[in-house]
């Protein structure tokens, strides 16, 4: 199982290399990993997507609050939250390929956000299933790049 946890850790040299150096020292996969300045610029949070099961998970939290530098954790997993990721893809786009790839973005509601004679830049954010699905339907014309940002989540209203 997929487990999303949100991370405030003081935003200094080293914090992201001691909670990567956690995981991997303990044989624990990172899924997903997504660091960020909070509104504090003292402060950043981390939202990191893990696999595994409620013994694994309940380890992976006891050792990132014993880290100094690491102020509160949450397991969003069980709380009420909103999450998204971003993407960007680069898709070959030849004159008779850009009506339908154009289509395909407005029905995702996502943005071609750069054009040249032979690409289009497309962004879309959205839950991992949507963002998969965009991918497959740009296969058959041809990515040429793709770069996706990882989860991030937020809890739900005043918590």
């Amino acid at each position: 199982m997929k487990h999303t946890i949100s991370v405030l850790v003081e935003n200094r040299f080293g914090v992201l290399a001691r909670v990567s150096g956690l995981f991997s020292g303990r044989g624990f996969n990172i899924d997903s990993l997504c660091v960020g300045e909070t509104d504090d610029p003292t402060v950043s949070r981390m939202t990191i997507v893990v696999r595994g099961d409620e013994r694994v998970l309940e380890q992976i939290i006891k050792q990132l609050r014993k880290l100094i530098d690491v102020i509160k954790v949450s397991n969003l997993t069980k709380e009420e939250h909103v999450e998204r990721e971003l993407v960007l893809i680069k898709v070959s786009a030849m004159n008779k390929k850009r009506a339908e790839i154009m289509e395909i973005v407005n029905i995702f509601r996502a943005k071609i956000i750069d054009v040249d004679h032979q690409i289009v830049t497309i962004e879309m954010t959205g839950d991992e299933d949507k963002i998969s699905a965009l991918i497959e339907l740009m296969k058959p014309f041809g990515i040429k790049e793709l770069v996706r940002t990882g989860r991030i989540a937020i809890s739900r209203g005043g918590r």
